[in-house]
């Protein structure tokens, strides 16, 4: 059973979204803050996590940032629920690591949808026969098992949407990916976000992988494709 944590300090939507996942027999934990949800995570990591912005004692996106920096929770999925809706909310945000984000007042059923996708999407993975456990492009390497990701033997410490794109980039080399097969692909066919989350999370791996980031070209009217530096001379 998945366990979600729900850190949110308005009771009423706390409860509501507690009482909304229990019922869809998800194990579940709820916090009003920030401090007290770290001290619930030292002891046991949720699978998903669904995050307010504005907390009595720390921002949302302050706990986020450092969910990213320690190596047991930089790949939980986080999703963001608060009623700072703005374009400028949302690309900050997602540029702090978030993987998914929802606009207060929300129907339970979306939130019950996004819930399921995301932990879908977060589930081991399971290689087939094309897919293979190392991946590699110009020195940036995937180890696809480990989940580990170095860019010329050092290692980069990505979000999981963002090791999810990056997976499927390495995985369809030097084909042109549109935004709508990525968005179907990384966040699943129910998810109901903009196409400009793509663009925010390639934009976020480019930074991460340095020097490896130039391989993820933009494709003009259409989405990106990973392709070597030796093609592109």
């Amino acid at each position: 059973m998945s366990l979600i944590a729900v850190v949110e300090d308005d009771a009423s939507i706390r409860k509501l979204i507690l009482y909304a996942l229990k019922n869809n027999e998800y194990e579940t934990c709820g916090f009003a803050c920030g401090a007290d949800f770290f001290e619930s995570v030292s002891s046991r990591i949720p699978d998903l996590i669904l995050l307010d912005i504005m907390l009595p004692d720390m921002d949302g996106v302050e706990i986020l940032r450092r969910l990213r920096k320690g190596s047991a929770t930089a790949h939980i999925p986080v999703m963001m629920i608060t009623a700072m809706g703005t374009e400028f909310d949302k690309v900050n945000a997602l540029d702090s690591g978030a993987d998914d984000y929802m606009t207060k007042p929300f129907g339970v059923m979306e939130m019950l949808s996004r819930v399921r996708a995301l932990l879908r999407r977060a589930g081991p993975l399971q290689p087939d026969k094309k897919d293979e456990s190392l991946l590699s492009e110009d020195g940036v390497v995937m180890d696809v098992r480990r989940r580990v990701v170095t860019v010329d033997g050092q290692e980069v410490t990505l979000a999981y949407k963002e090791f999810e794109l990056l997976h499927y980039f390495l995985q369809n080399k030097g084909i042109v990916l549109s935004r709508e097969q990525l968005m179907q692909t990384v966040w699943g066919f129910d998810y109901e976000g903009e196409s400009r989350t793509v663009d925010m999370h390639v934009k976020t791996l480019r930074q991460k992988l340095g020097r490896g980031g130039e391989l993820i070209q933009t494709v003009r009217g259409v989405g990106y494709k990973l392709e070597s530096r030796e093609k592109t001379l």
